[in-house]
């Protein structure tokens, strides 16, 4: 494998603040103490105004910084199944939760700085140039200055660009990768990498190819700039530790991207 050049620095997400009400969705706060940026959902796959502000509270504590993380309005399926809306009630959903995370954060005291897209909504600005394009534009519209924080190799990392947004590009320790580069469906084997060393070990060989390592064990040209850890994969705790842990072993720093 090549060396990886000094000073290089990498940023390593994950989502939080998915609970609803009285039901919690993983263990924010251990996981806080892992990685460098947080997206809190803004209450439409998950989340609400207590959660969120308890989050960006516990983040701000913890030196993480925290963007917003926009989904279908779909608490029963997790904002994880497709939804049909025009162009135009995506653009305004979009700009409603981002409006929601910038209001609680502020209050928080600790503003979000960039905006990742969840589950459903999140794949389709990888595939639809004009679902990403309706995404850019609401966030353009709200806070021009937020990061976008796409799916490598995406559609949405090429359009924010072109519109003049800042983007940053991801790739996930916990999902298997097919052959064209995308995530494997969570419905087929491989979709989900539970053990934690091997996906750390994985992350880092991504990391120093600059690509996307497939199940097959190929290797497909991307940026890397930031890593996530699902929160509600089974043992995120631990694999957010081990994927730390083995980054800075090789030599990265570990510093939120915005």
């Amino acid at each position: 494998m090549p060396a990886l050049p000094p000073n290089i620095a990498i940023d390593l997400n994950s989502d939080m603040g998915e609970g609803f009400g009285a039901y919690r969705m993983g263990d924010d706060e251990a996981i806080l103490d892992s990685v460098t940026s947080a997206n809190v959902a803004c209450g439409f796959h998950g989340g609400d105004p207590e959660i969120m502000a308890r989050t960006y509270t516990l983040a701000k504590a913890k030196g993480v910084t925290v963007g917003a993380h926009p989904g279908y309005p779909d608490l029963w399926g997790f904002g994880r199944r497709d939804m049909a809306f025009s162009l135009g009630e995506l653009e305004r959903l979009v700009a409603y939760q981002i409006g929601a995370a910038l209001a609680v954060s502020t209050y928080a005291g600790h503003p979000i700085r960039y905006v990742k897209c969840h589950g459903a909504l999140g794949q389709q600005t990888y595939h639809s140039a004009e679902i990403a394009t309706a995404v850019c534009r609401a966030v353009k519209a709200v806070d021009p200055s937020l990061v976008m924080l796409s799916i490598a190799r995406g559609q949405q990392d090429r359009i924010a660009a072109e519109m003049g947004l800042i983007t940053k590009s991801e790739i996930y320790a916990d999902r298997g990768y097919d052959e064209t580069g995308f995530l494997v469906s969570r419905k087929l084997p491989g979709a989900l990498l539970k053990d934690p060393v091997q996906a750390a070990e994985r992350i880092v060989r991504m990391v120093r190819e600059g690509a996307i390592e497939t199940t097959s064990g190929a290797y497909l040209p991307a940026r890397v700039e930031s890593v996530c850890v699902h929160s509600d994969t089974p043992g995120a705790v631990e694999m957010a530790s081990q994927v730390r842990t083995l980054l800075e072993k090789a030599g990265l720093t570990l510093r939120a991207f915005a």
